[in-house]
């Protein structure tokens, strides 16, 4: 009976061991330590930016404004989630909500620039069976 009631509980998110209480409080450098090499540097580079666009996107959530963003490459930390992003793809804004397992992504990620083609029918003349057919 213990069993059952301990395996009908949700598990808990962790990120590297980590929950997502922990990964809140800490500094950006520090969760940097946790993503992998490339990730880690380019938040290490551009720390400043990131940090001034988490407290841009606090700023804005206060005021219920919509956060709208061109920045594809800014990686997702702890202090993100749970925002409403808007992303450019490139022609417009697609609405992202950020949650736990995109930590350690990047934004441009869940933003997609190229639309899946829909094939329709062939046209006139595009096939030798409709060649000889009038144009009219």
């Amino acid at each position: 009976m213990e069993n059952e009631e301990i395996s009908l509980k949700k598990k808990e998110f962790t990120y590297r061991g980590l929950t997502l209480d922990a990964l809140k409080k800490m500094d950006i450098r520090e969760f940097a330590k946790l993503l992998k090499s490339n990730e880690r540097r380019t938040v290490l580079k551009h720390y400043d930016e990131i940090h001034k666009f988490v407290l841009l996107c606090n700023e804005k959530v206060m005021k219920n404004k919509p956060i709208r963003t061109h920045l594809r490459d800014l990686v997702v930390v702890p202090g993100m989630i749970g925002m409403k992003i808007w992303i450019h793809n490139g022609k417009e804004f697609v609405p992202i909500e950020i949650i736990q397992e995109m930590l350690g992504h990047r934004l441009g990620e869940f933003s997609a620039t190229r639309s899946r083609v829909k094939h329709g029918a062939a046209g006139i003349g595009a096939t030798r069976s409709s060649a000889s057919q009038s144009v009219k």
